[in-house]
């Protein structure tokens, strides 16, 4: 730092090079960067001993030592934590300062080295020699040194601002090559060490090379910063240019009327709540992109309606990551017990979902499938989990749907595209943790515009739906916090490929008890708050609301019982408006002039009274049912005739139970000249499944013994060639049914054990069942003792001797 006060005061006092300097000196220690000699320049000293060791000095011969400090963070300033070369400075002027330190004009002279100490407490004087410079080369060499340091010190000049014009003057004024080393590197920035190698540079030709290296690193330096400098100016320069211009557009559109602000305006807000999430760069960066676009388009152009709807579809989705949710389990166990009588398995699951996400509310979303035959509650149960999990619900079928953009989005560069209705539900329910119905996923469709099954493969996997990309929007949103339900009435329509991606859970039917328990607690309200009948106080007598679930609705959900009621209601309204009496409780006796004729007046198909016939267990898309299958001799050829909608697979069964009961029977002459017909009411519906082989078979049979079966029973199981009852499905749908038409014993097969435990008690309460291994073990429970030894006492039964009588001798039937 230089002197900048009146030098014609100080010139006098200025020290010449070789003047007298004394062998020893008060040393001052100072910190950063050394004082180069040859400098005029003013000191701070800090009070205490270095001020005293001032005063000391200027009451000898005014001359002090300046020494760098070693370590900085030192405590204590000793003689080991001094370098040994530093630089002698004649003191010119003092001045105290309030805080008892003194400022000091100083002019520094030449280098010194420490030889010895002469004292260090309280104050540090060192014995001391003053070196002699060195050349260290030849005089041309110095020369040309000289002159390569003056030209790269004007390059340093010319690009460093910090240069004042007095440093330049100075430089051009030094001639002596050891000053003009030590003026440069006096102005350079560089390390304490670096500064004390050039100190204790004695030799000329080492001094001027030092300081050339550090004045190159310095030149590069402030190059490299110059750069950086001007790379971030041209930014600044390019962003003030487009600020300019777009304000300068916005007021001419603003005078032509062109576009509102308030557009650009929203987008901006949402461009700076997706940095605020953050979100991911590369939304961040298209929509930048598009907000461009969106400011330079014409708003009468094709264009602009087209980014804008992007834009609004942008903003209204929820980017922001799903809040965090109290989960109260004891809240949500009483909502789903409040609006669902039973199906304590389903409400169990879900409950468990509920504990998973309290414990780890990062884990993310489930698939879930609900099976069952329509008006059990599928979708009404999907609602009370939203409700029990704190969030917003979104239903939308997917039955029929036979384009994969339904699911996905179109692409931007069709007319009218428009977001998938994944992308869609979230937008209407601005919550990214939604819970999702995807309704009848069973009937989905493949059509020309792809397979929307093989698009649900990549919403449904909680490991892809990371980063959905909906064609329309082409950017990566996370679904996998989505809940997501999905309802069938079967599992047979469903991809085996997307069914391994959720988790299966059945419904079954209910039975009348549970009919009654859902009339009573939900049913009834609902309907006569729809019909405005709440406020007269109607009441339902128990032995007529079993009557109408037995005789006008006996279908497994309460969809039919619920129309019925329905309808009730409405002749009880036509009746109440038109001032006719009406019955405060409805009895039993009352439905019929309410409903008409009963549907179901007996149960003469549900019991096998007359030989050929016996009662088999079905499960259909719409839940368990009952068939009673029926079996008569007609006169032909031999074979099986089939009637009654039989399907493919049951048409196999009863080919195999007609081969296995001619094995069984031992003789192929009772069924020689005779055609069994075999029909399975009702002829109308379609049937399949391999599970009425036992009952095709106890048909024919009883039918070739010409005996009846015992009556209460019902049965279901698959039939191979050998007579092994094979497992089957639907288990629980079956025994529904079975106890809904009042059959309380069944036979099934003995596979199916563990299903029957599944089954719940209140179910299976009455009821009898019986597993059966091996057809002889059906045998045994439908036929007397005597008949179950049929193959023995064939001969002597009525049926056989009424075959045998009509069939010719079987050598004159090979002769022909």
């Amino acid at each position: 730092m230089e002197y900048n006060g009146d030098l014609n005061e100080i010139e006098s006092h200025i020290v010449p090079v070789d003047a007298i300097l004394p062998p020893e000196l008060f040393l001052i220690p100072i910190k950063s960067r050394p004082v180069f000699p040859g400098i005029i320049t003013p000191l701070i000293v800090p009070g205490g001993k270095f001020a005293k060791a001032v005063e000391n000095s200027l009451n000898g011969n005014s001359f002090i030592g300046l020494v760098l400090l070693i370590d900085e963070e030192h405590e204590k300033n000793t003689e080991e934590n001094i370098y040994s070369f530093g630089v002698v400075a004649k003191i010119l002027k003092k001045v105290n300062l309030p805080d008892g330190a003194v400022n000091i004009l100083i002019n520094t002279v030449r280098r010194f080295k420490v030889e010895s100490f002469v004292a260090v407490d309280p104050l540090l004087v060192a014995a001391v020699s003053y070196p002699e410079e060195e050349p260290g080369a030849p005089k041309n060499t110095i020369k040309a040194m000289m002159r390569t340091l003056l030209v790269m010190t004007r390059e340093l000049a010319q690009n460093n601002p910090l240069f004042t014009e007095e440093m330049k003057l100075t430089m051009l004024n030094v001639n002596e090559p050891g000053k003009m080393a030590d003026f440069v590197c006096s102005i350079l920035n560089i390390e304490k060490a670096e500064y004390q190698s050039v100190i204790e540079s004695i030799n000329l030709k080492d001094r001027i090379e030092k300081v050339l290296l550090f004045l190159k690193k310095e030149i590069e330096l402030v190059s490299l910063q110059r750069e950086i400098q001007e790379n971030i100016q041209e930014k600044i320069d390019k962003q003030q240019r487009q600020f300019f211009l777009r304000e300068q557009l916005k007021a001419i559109q603003s005078e032509l009327g062109l576009k509102e602000d308030k557009y650009e305006k929203k987008y901006e807000k949402f461009l700076e709540r997706l940095k605020s999430i953050p979100a991911d760069p590369e939304i961040i960066e298209e929509v930048e992109r598009e907000m461009d676009k969106f400011l330079y388009t014409d708003q009468n152009t094709a264009d602009y309606n087209v980014i804008r709807n992007y834009l609004d579809i942008l903003e209204s989705l929820p980017w922001e990551p799903a809040p965090s949710r109290d989960m109260d389990l004891e809240k949500a166990k009483k909502t789903l017990d409040r609006d669902h009588y039973k199906l304590d398995d389903v409400k169990e699951r879900i409950l468990e979902f509920l504990a998973v996400k309290k414990l780890k509310p990062a884990e993310k979303g489930s698939i879930l499938l609900l099976v069952g035959p329509p008006g059990v509650g599928k979708t009404s149960i999907a609602k009370s989990i939203a409700e029990s999990m704190g969030r917003k619900f979104f239903r939308f079928s997917v039955g029929g749907m036979r384009d994969e953009a339904e699911i996905k989005g179109h692409r931007r560069t069709y007319i009218g595209s428009m977001p998938g209705k994944i992308i869609t539900a979230l937008r209407i329910t601005k919550e990214k943790d939604s819970v999702l119905l995807l309704d009848e996923i069973d009937k989905l469709g493949i059509g020309m515009q792809g397979d929307p099954a093989a698009a649900l493969l990549e919403v449904l996997d909680p490991e892809q739906n990371k980063s959905f990309r909906d064609h329309y929007l082409d950017l990566p949103f996370d679904l996998s916090s989505i809940f997501f339900i999905a309802t069938a009435n079967t599992l047979d329509g469903i991809s085996r490929i997307l069914l391994d991606r959720m988790e299966v859970i059945h419904l079954s039917g209910y039975i009348t008890d549970e009919k009654v328990q859902i009339f009573s607690k939900h049913l009834w309200k609902k309907i006569l708050e729809k019909n405005g009948l709440e406020q007269y106080g109607l009441q339902m007598d128990k032995n007529a609301i079993v009557t109408m679930i037995d005789h006008y609705s006996r279908e497994s959900g309460v969809r039919g019982l619920e129309k019925q009621t329905d309808k009730l209601a409405r002749k009880i309204a036509l009746q109440i408006v038109k001032g006719e009496k009406y019955p405060k409780t409805i009895r039993a006796s009352d439905l019929e002039g309410f409903l008409g004729v009963p549907k179901y007046t007996d149960d003469r198909m549900t019991k096998p009274t007359v030989p050929g016939t016996a009662l088999g267990l079905a499960w259909t898309s719409v839940g368990g049912a009952t068939l009673l299958i029926e079996a008569v001799f007609i006169k032909g050829k031999g074979g099986i005739l089939l009637t009654g909608m039989i399907g493919k697979s049951m048409e196999e069964s009863s080919n195999i139970a007609l081969s296995y009961i001619k094995n069984f029977l031992g003789s192929e002459e009772l069924f020689a000249d005779k055609t069994i017909h075999l029909h399975v009411p009702d002829g109308a519906t379609p049937k399949d499944g391999p599970s009425a082989g036992i009952t095709m078979a106890t048909a024919i049979l009883s039918l070739a013994l010409g005996k009846r079966i015992k009556l209460g029973y019902g049965m279901t199981g698959e039939l191979t060639l050998t007579g092994e009852v094979l497992a089957i499905g639907g288990l629980r749908e079956k025994v529904v049914a079975a106890k809904r038409v009042g059959i309380h014993k069944i036979i099934f097969p003995n596979d199916n054990k563990p299903q029957l435990d599944e089954i719940p008690d209140y179910v299976k309460k009455g009821m009898e069942f019986f597993p059966v291994s091996r057809f002889q073990d059906v045998v045994r429970l439908l036929f007397d003792e005597k008949s179950a030894a049929l193959p023995k006492d064939l001969k002597g039964s009525p049926a056989a001797k009424k075959g045998l009588k009509k069939r010719p001798p079987a050598k004159k039937t090979r002769r022909k």
